[in-house]
């Protein structure tokens, strides 16, 4: 692929984890080390950071960085609406993310019983 076409995929695929993130782009400049007008470079698509840099971002927004720099078939990663909001919601949640990945693993059983237990709880509250 050309040169245009990485650095169009990188642009896009950094706009996209920068919403994410819902933190200013200035204030992730800062957090990376890199001035303003070189991250804006990369976010408009008119430059194309080094190895470094990538992996750098990738760190910081917590992705591969293949995330960053290969372009992605939207529909590939969720099959519909409701899975994109829970799987952004338990990224954006730590306690949600330790919640999720402890449960991958739990038996049928175990899993009904603690379903039930916060059904039992959220009854209470209401």
């Amino acid at each position: 692929m050309s040169d245009l076409g990485n650095k169009k995929i990188l642009s896009k695929n950094l706009r996209k984890y920068i919403e994410i993130s819902k933190k200013e782009r200035t204030e992730i400049a800062k957090n990376l080390g890199v001035s303003y007008s070189t991250f804006t470079d990369w976010i408009n698509g008119n430059s194309y950071p080094r190895i470094d840099k990538i992996e750098m971002l990738a760190n910081y927004f917590k992705i591969n960085k293949s995330d960053i720099i290969e372009e992605h078939d939207k529909n590939s990663y969720y099959f519909n609406n409701e899975s994109k909001e829970m799987a952004q919601e338990i990224f954006n949640n730590p306690e949600l993310k330790v919640l999720f990945n402890s449960l991958r693993n739990t038996n049928p059983e175990d899993l009904k019983f603690i379903k039930e237990m916060i059904e039992i709880m959220k009854s209470k509250e209401e």
